[in-house]
């Protein structure tokens, strides 16, 4: 089906079926963007998709695996099937693996696992999707970082993620800090933003609903910089109190 984009900006969010992702759909559709929501699973994805499109959303199911280079490629010809343009991207699907592992008992396998969901995944859609952006006026692309993937905030005693000592996921997410600053600088000429958030410590499955702050909480850094305007930033920090250090 080809989606009528003249009046509505269109978004999609990866990892959409729960959580921060689900909340950052419903966010966007609440400002009148038709959002993809993509899933590796056909039935969460559409349980999801459902549940929006009940309380009158315009969403839509895209099925994709960010780990999976064909299923993305498969994805982004989908889309370009169903839309002539992207204006946002939200890279948020994520994986954390074997929480209780200590850095000198981490598992290679989990943490490359992990690279090619966190790190290596953004960068595979981000390419895959990049025509659908280009064809957007001034499109937005949001990577879903984290407090840990901050290295002044993971050595700064005095802020929660300092007690946090994750290998693969930290480095995941410190990398990724590095991807949001090489694609900013090369598409800024072309008028697309890229930004990394951190939702701040939210109630997740990641870590065990342990957070503090609501998914719809966790999910307004990215929803903001989706919605920011021509003269704002690109290839910075942001999470819920503002600019982050890295």
């Amino acid at each position: 089906m080809t989606v009528n984009t003249s009046g509505n900006r269109t978004a999609l969010v990866t990892g959409a079926n729960k959580g921060i992702g689900l909340a950052i759909a419903k966010g966007l559709a609440q400002r009148g963007f038709h959002v993809w929501i993509t899933a590796r699973n056909q039935l969460r994805g559409e349980e999801a998709v459902k549940q929006l499109q009940a309380e009158g959303f315009s969403v839509q199911l895209l099925i994709m695996d960010v780990a999976d280079d064909v299923s993305v490629q498969q994805a982004a010809a989908a889309l370009s099937a169903a839309t002539d343009r992207l204006d946002v991207l939200v890279n948020n699907a994520g994986v954390l693996l074997d929480v209780s592992a200590t850095p000198t008992q981490t598992r290679l396998s989990d943490m490359k696992a992990t690279f090619e969901v966190n790190l290596f995944g953004p960068v595979r859609v981000t390419q895959a999707f990049l025509p659908l952006l280009r064809a957007a006026k001034q499109a937005r692309v949001v990577m879903l970082g984290s407090g840990v993937g901050s290295l002044a905030l993971i050595t700064d005693e005095s802020s929660i993620y300092s007690s946090v000592n994750l290998l693969s996921y930290s480095a995941s997410k410190v990398a990724l800090s590095a991807v949001t600053v090489c694609f900013a600088k090369e598409l800024a000429a072309q008028g697309i933003k890229v930004n990394v958030v951190e939702p701040g410590h939210v109630k997740t499955d990641l870590n065990g609903n342990t957070g503090h702050l609501t998914p719809e909480e966790g999910a307004m850094p990215a929803i903001r910089m989706a919605l920011a305007e021509a003269d704002g930033p690109t290839g910075k920090f942001f999470g819920p109190q503002g600019q982050q250090p890295w």
